[in-house]
């Protein structure tokens, strides 16, 4: 303590103000790095070129988004018309007769919301048969047998 009594007030000054200045510059490069890092992609060192360029990214970003919302808007109502479920139900029509075996088949196809068709074929050693039966709703306007039924419930519980 008896130093600083001896020394001249301008002297102390001199070093508060100093030390003062240093803590200052320290402040200052600290922010000027802060800074470039905020600034990195920017070719500029302003602040307002860097928020011109943000500002700019984020109306692109906007407009990125709102296209992408309608685009999947669109795929979804896509996706909702697809075929979503399949089942085969395979059997033999003429049973006991030896008409060669589990041949015959129904499928279902069915979209999200219950549209599709059933596609059969009844297989016999001297021909063979294709029915097409079309579903609204899981509902068909044609009759359908056990076995068409059987794949329209499974390709439906596989929706579920």
């Amino acid at each position: 303590m008896q130093f600083l009594n001896t020394l001249d007030p301008l002297v102390l000054g001199l070093i508060i103000l100093s030390v003062a200045v240093l803590i200052l510059a320290g402040m200052v490069v600290w922010m000027h790095l802060k800074l470039q890092k905020f600034l990195i992609g920017v070719k500029s060192d302003h602040i307002g070129d860097t928020l011109t360029f943000v500002s700019r990214n984020l109306e692109d970003l906007q407009k990125f988004r709102s296209e992408l919302e309608k685009y999947l808007s669109y795929v979804e109502r896509r996706l909702r018309k697809s075929v979503q479920s399949v089942h085969t139900i395979r059997f033999n029509p003429f049973k006991g007769v030896g008409g060669g075996g589990n041949q015959s088949f129904s499928t279902a196809f069915l979209n999200e919301e219950g549209d599709g068709v059933i596609i059969s074929s009844i297989y016999s050693r001297e021909h063979l048969s294709v029915y097409s039966k079309p579903l609204n709703k899981y509902e068909s306007e044609f009759k359908l047998s056990d076995e068409e039924h059987q794949s329209l419930e499974e390709a439906k519980r596989k929706l579920k």
